[in-house]
């Protein structure tokens, strides 16, 4: 039996209902299911099933073996029924995504299939409900609830602490001028506790209102908010933001201006651009005709600090989804480096900690393979296994932070590391 002529599992219902002034208060306190920017997104509630895989998925089976989150995905669209007469970006089925940055992580890859998801798009509001066919009622409660009260973290330097970062941004220049490769992308840790039970909603809104130009994100505990577009796929169309060369924001107007144009005129930041969008186009050229970006990057300003970034658009030529496509662009060289396996490997040796899905694609897809998809930026992970280096309480949550910064044959490690405090202070002061 083909997939269109089996019997729906899923049943999906999209329906538009009066305008919802914040998603957030929809999300669980505990278990946020978020992906919002500049107010609109989507949020989803319950869990119904999905796609996982890791090191302990399928206990005795080569993960390789496995089929990939894009094949699972489009297993489980083709047998759902849906109902979509809204058909704006996000309604009809849905599933939200964050995957491992490497594919050796002994962290887990999913896809997260709501009960329900609320969401809004240019003053239009809506609720959909997904169920299994086998499933006779919807048990799923929609409805807002408070925000619990305020809770900070406590942070602290974690495996690699800044005079290890400086000694592996010095290992990867010496490797760098052997020869062994252009650019490396090298990340150090934070690594701290929040209070049991506080409401993770409150760390998603302070992200979302103090950088509103970002993809501000929470899934499966992975929380942030990105300024980097991985891929977005919608109806036929393809885009992507290419960010990569930073410097931090100017005291002043007239030290703001200044670092802007030192940016854009730095060969080295210019030279780790190049890289990346270079990486980029060369990964979308099979799947995208008419494919295109400016020929220099502009200065993208964000509240603490400038990008060099550039915007890569094209129009599909084949029938890859968001997923697909991600799953050819990652990992970039603005998050790893070039040549890719080069990079990675060095990644590997200097790097004392696994990063999980710090760096690895975050977003959400469609049943019709459109999607939006970020790189897992500005960002920690709470729960899971607690760091080595922070004692487990019964009364706290481990959580875990990264930021990195590209190194070339130009880098300078004093500068590097105050490039990964500036790219800590999102997540650190909505963690404060």
């Amino acid at each position: 039996m083909t997939p269109s002529h089996r019997p729906p599992e899923l049943v999906v219902e999209t329906r538009e209902i009066e305008h919802i002034d914040d998603l957030l208060t929809y999300a669980s306190p505990d278990e946020p299911l978020a992906w919002l920017r500049r107010g609109d997104g989507i949020v989803g509630i319950g869990w119904l099933g999905g796609y996982e895989r890791g090191p302990h998925s399928a206990p005795g089976v080569d993960p390789a073996t496995l089929p990939s989150a894009a094949e699972t995905w489009r297993q489980i669209a083709a047998t759902a029924e849906i109902d979509d007469p809204v058909g704006l970006p996000g309604t009809g089925l849905v599933a939200f995504g964050t995957l491992v940055f490497d594919e050796r992580s002994s962290a887990t890859s999913r896809l997260l299939i709501p009960q329900a998801v609320i969401g809004r798009h240019r003053g239009r509001s809506w609720v959909t409900r997904i169920r299994r066919v086998s499933a006779e009622v919807d048990d799923v409660i929609v409805e807002p609830r408070p925000y619990g009260s305020y809770w900070s973290a406590t942070l602290g330097p974690g495996t690699l602490d800044p005079a290890g970062y400086q000694a592996a941004v010095r290992g990867a220049i010496d490797a760098i001028v052997r020869g062994e490769l252009e650019k490396v992308v090298l990340a150090r840790d934070l690594v701290g506790t929040i209070p049991a039970g506080a409401d993770l909603r409150r760390l998603v809104r302070a992200l979302a209102d103090d950088y509103p130009d970002t993809w501000t994100f929470a899934v499966d505990g992975l929380i942030g908010a990105s300024p980097e577009t991985l891929v977005t796929a919608a109806r036929g169309v393809v885009t992507a933001r290419v960010l990569a060369g930073t410097i931090p924001r100017g005291t002043d107007a007239h030290d703001d201006t200044a670092a802007s144009t030192s940016l854009a005129h730095s060969a080295k930041d210019l030279d780790e651009h190049r890289y990346a969008v270079q990486s980029v186009l060369a990964r979308l050229g099979p799947h995208v005709r008419h494919l295109r970006a400016d020929p220099e990057p502009f200065t993208l300003k964000l509240p603490n600090l400038w990008h060099l970034a550039t915007d890569v658009a094209g129009d599909l030529a084949d029938h890859a989804s968001a997923l697909d496509l991600v799953a050819e662009l990652h990992p970039t060289a603005a998050v790893a480096g070039t040549p890719t396996d080069a990079a990675l490997d060095l990644i590997r040796r200097l790097e004392p900690f696994d990063r999980g899905r710090y760096a690895g694609p975050v977003g959400w897809i469609d049943g019709d393979g459109n999607g939006e998809w970020a790189i897992a930026l500005r960002c920690a992970q709470i729960g899971g296994e607690p760091p080595r280096n922070v004692a487990e309480y019964s009364a706290t949550i481990p959580v875990v932070a990264h930021a990195g910064a590209g190194i070339v044959a130009q880098s300078n490690p004093d500068k590097e590391l105050l490039e990964t405090r500036v790219k800590f202070r999102p997540i650190v002061d909505a963690l404060a």
